[in-house]
């Protein structure tokens, strides 16, 4: 990774901009012995106010903690909105950051990743957690995810795979908050018919994103997809979030690799 100096004009956050963090790697541990491979990334001038707990893609279909929406939250939102991001692999899924033990187990062994990120985070004291899915990570949510010390629940592209009415109707009756970010032409689910499969939970909210797809690619997706986590897990931060920055950045290349440098998905 490189580093530019600070500008007083403020430079573009681009696709592959890295904003000052506290990052570090960490360990997990799961209630069946396993060790998965995780990262936090927290604001450097202050304690964070709000934590996002990132539950990632299908890992069979090159899912991970490194894919490109979760990654760019942990470039950015530490700076940008005092938000800390938790990052893990699930069983048996790897990135560059390392491989996680165990097998995929289609969303049920992956609850006891969850809990265990969910345990470390308030180990470390992290405030206000909230869990965010993507695609395959929304069911290990929807499933799983209704734990003590858990906020709410934002899902990205939900394509309700491995999650049934049954795994829905708890948080119904919870009444946690859960916001569904549902892409217009999704591969899986749509907004209309989103709307109906989570209709039996009264304080879902379904946000259409009018020309988006599954892997919201592009830098306009990603925006908008941060953007939309902030202002349900942090309301207190201005939105949209500014695309500039005057300070110290990092710029990633991938190609030439280094610490949380997979591929985009």
């Amino acid at each position: 990774m490189t580093t530019s100096p600070p500008s007083a004009e403020g430079e573009p956050i681009t696709a592959n901009t890295v904003l000052p963090a506290d990052r570090r790697r960490v360990d997990l541990t799961t209630s069946d012995g396993l060790r998965l491979v995780a990262e936090v990334a927290q604001p450097q001038a202050q304690e964070p106010a709000t934590t996002i707990i990132c539950v990632h893609p299908l890992p069979t279909h090159g899912g991970s903690m490194d894919s490109h929406v979760f990654r760019k939250a942990a470039w950015r939102l530490p700076a940008l909105a005092d938000i800390a991001v938790v990052r893990f692999n699930t069983r048996g899924t790897a990135s560059a950051i390392g491989r996680s033990e165990g097998q995929f187990d289609s969303a049920e062994g992956e609850g006891l990743d969850l809990r265990a990120a969910l345990e470390w985070a308030q180990g470390a004291e992290l405030p206000n957690i909230w869990l965010v899915g993507w695609s395959f990570g929304t069911d290990v949510i929807l499933r799983h995810g209704l734990l003590d010390g858990v906020r709410g629940a934002v899902l990205l592209s939900p394509p309700l795979r491995f999650a049934s009415g049954a795994d829905l109707a708890p948080w119904d009756v919870d009444g946690r908050p859960i916001t569904a970010l549902v892409p217009e032409f999704d591969d899986y689910l749509r907004p209309e018919a989103a709307a109906r499969s989570f209709a039996g939970v009264r304080q879902l909210q379904v946000v259409p994103a009018p020309g988006a797809k599954h892997l919201w690619v592009g830098e306009r997706w990603v925006r908008w997809v941060l953007d939309s986590i902030v202002s349900v897990v942090a309301p207190q931060v201005s939105v949209p979030l500014p695309r500039t920055w005057s300070g110290p950045m990092g710029h990633w290349d991938d190609l030439r690799g280094g610490r949380g440098g997979a591929l985009e998905d």
